[in-house]
């Protein structure tokens, strides 16, 4: 046991010292391998050449698990049609939906470069998960990205039963700056009338623009997101005028009358104090949240699935939120259930 001393009749004391890890082992190798890249820092490379890189790197993940069927389309955003990919179960319809908003800091990023979470989340819900590639900075500053989520989830609700949806309220989701997004759906869906949703999944999400929570400081560096790459992208899709507007600050917004939230926190992650201090918002407004404080993980850690594994529990766990939120038992696909590989032509 590091740091207790042992003593003892005849013997020496002895005390074990060395090294204490907080890091899960997975993810202190997966920040090693990024260590010995010597990667140029992302905000160093302009937006295209950040994108051009992304999509280098994302050639190299593992694949995504296979689920029912994966199909591709274009749904009605605020100012024309946006991409979108459905990830369908395997199991008899119809499902719940759960309209996922991808990460990338509002400027990289796409409907399906989170391809291997939202394989893994259809699994583990059973339910249908429409991934939306909304609108980018530089080419589509604020409140683009904020106005296209909001009209995803609108255009979404309208058409369940043409995407095999069952009919009733729809959930949302999203990782970093689509956590962001589906954050600030819920808050436009609720002050415009609908579309009505069931509850609110929020991984390491973007909630304000302050950048002196202590999160931003003990993890300014090292932990691939980094605060310099922070400042770019708010730098990129959002003047300091409006920074304050809950379309970007959702912690800024009225909270009260929401959907409920589960909202996932991981120790290495300079979002991570905003993450808490906005499920302790929610809360404090009368809204019922779960948090998942993931301790030794760091920010890409849940969509970094097959590669993080001690992300496995945190991942099941989002997975029931997500279907008690839409009223089914909590029970998950547990991953020894074959199922068949994806329909090629749906592609």
């Amino acid at each position: 046991m590091l740091g207790f001393k042992l003593a003892g009749p005849g013997v020496a004391a002895q005390c074990n010292d060395g090294e204490v890890v907080r890091l899960q082992p997975d993810v202190r190798l997966v920040l090693n391998l990024l260590g010995e890249l010597n990667l140029p820092p992302i905000e160093t490379m302009g937006a295209q050449g950040a994108r051009d890189f992304l999509n280098e790197f994302n050639k190299g993940r593992p694949a995504g698990r296979p689920v029912g069927e994966v199909g591709t389309g274009t749904l009605q955003g605020a100012e024309g049609p946006l991409p979108y990919r459905l990830y369908r179960p395997a199991t008899p319809g119809p499902h719940p939906i759960v309209v996922y908003f991808h990460g990338g800091g509002w400027v990289l990023g796409d409907e399906q470069s989170d391809d291997p979470f939202c394989r893994d989340l259809c699994r583990r819900t059973g339910m249908i998960v429409v991934s939306v590639g909304y609108r980018h900075a530089p080419e589509h500053r604020f409140p683009a990205a904020a106005e296209d989520g909001y009209a995803a989830a609108k255009w979404i609700a309208a058409h369940t039963a043409e995407l095999g949806g069952r009919a009733g309220p729809v959930l949302v989701a999203g990782w970093s700056a689509g956590g962001n997004i589906a954050a600030v759906t819920c808050q436009l869906a609720r002050d415009r009338g609908g579309p009505e949703i069931a509850g609110q999944l929020l991984i390491c999400p973007v909630t304000d623009c302050t950048f002196d929570r202590p999160s931003y400081i003990e993890n300014a560096t090292g932990y691939f997101l980094t605060r310099g790459l922070m400042f770019w992208f708010w730098d990129i899709y959002c003047s300091p005028a409006d920074r304050a507007d809950p379309r970007v600050s959702p912690l800024r917004g009225k909270l009260e009358g929401l959907p409920p939230a589960f909202i996932t926190t991981c120790e290495f992650d300079p979002l991570r104090d905003e993450g808490v201090a906005y499920a302790e918002a929610l809360a404090k407004a009368g809204v019922p949240v779960e948090q998942l404080k993931a301790h030794g993980q760091f920010h890409s850690s849940f969509t970094m699935v097959d590669v993080i594994i001690t992300g496995v529990s945190g991942r099941a766990k989002m997975a029931k939120a997500l279907r008690r939120f839409a009223g089914l038992p909590e029970e998950v696909e547990q991953d020894n259930v074959a199922l068949p590989e994806v329909n090629a032509a749906a592609e």
